[in-house]
């Protein structure tokens, strides 16, 4: 494991591994969650300590499109169709879990409201994720403490975004992968106020990237080189 922190690079070894790591965040404290696939067993997550050993593996669910964890000690899983029709775990579309890897909570969509069959983008902060899901797109806000909000939006199979105050910026949709959508929050919907295109701190295009990641008000997007990274703040 390399970790860079603060411009100082070391490496790390880690023990008792047995996952092909797909997901990795951290943890408080210098710890890590990882998720993969364990040819041994249906255990296919770990809590690894500051020291590189594990302390603990537990069973995440299958499919899992992205794994988050906050400096609240709160971890957050979101799966994709393969999972969630199939798995227990992975049913819920979105689930959180403490950082012994507890599972804490499971989402149930309000009676009338589609249920998750993929998540597209998802963002977490401290104590709170927000989702856009499959099919019909609303944007899920979760609290860690058991408040959960869902609100219409106008963009259609986003692939990130940004929250802070009351604001959402949405990118993509709508097979625009360059396309930013800059919306209001009320409390039933999510209103455009204006849109733009992404480009480069130059101008340039910025048209193919990899998966976002989300961080309140941060999207953070690496481009065509595995080094270099590239954030978008509102």
């Amino acid at each position: 494991m390399v970790i860079d922190s603060g411009g100082s690079v070391r490496e790390q070894f880690w023990r008792d591994m047995s996952l092909r790591v797909t997901h990795i965040d951290a943890l408080p404290n210098g710890r890590f969650v990882v998720q993969g696939h364990n040819a041994a067993g249906d255990r296919n997550a770990q809590i690894v300590g500051r020291d590189g050993r594990r302390r603990r593996s537990f069973t995440m669910g299958r499919a899992v499109e992205f794994l988050m964890a906050d400096r609240r000690h709160h971890v957050w899983s979101a799966y994709f169709d393969e999972g969630v029709y199939i798995d227990p775990i992975s049913a819920a579309g979105l689930v959180r879990w403490d950082s012994g890897g507890n599972r804490q909570w499971g989402y149930t969509p309000p009676e009338g409201s589609e249920y998750i069959d993929t998540v597209y983008a998802f963002n977490v902060d401290d104590g709170v994720a927000w989702a856009s899901y499959y099919p019909s797109f609303p944007l899920l806000e979760v609290r860690a403490h058991g408040g959960s909000r869902l609100r219409s939006t106008p963009v259609a199979a986003p692939v990130g975004m940004a929250v802070h105050e009351g604001h959402v910026t949405m990118l993509g949709g709508g097979r625009q992968p360059d396309r930013l959508h800059h919306c209001r929050l009320t409390e039933r919907e999510a209103l455009l106020v204006e849109e733009a295109r992404l480009t480069l701190p130059n101008g340039a295009p910025l048209e193919r990237y990899a998966r976002p990641i989300g961080r309140g008000r941060h999207l953070y997007l690496r481009g065509t080189s595995p080094r270099q990274w590239y954030v978008m703040g509102i």
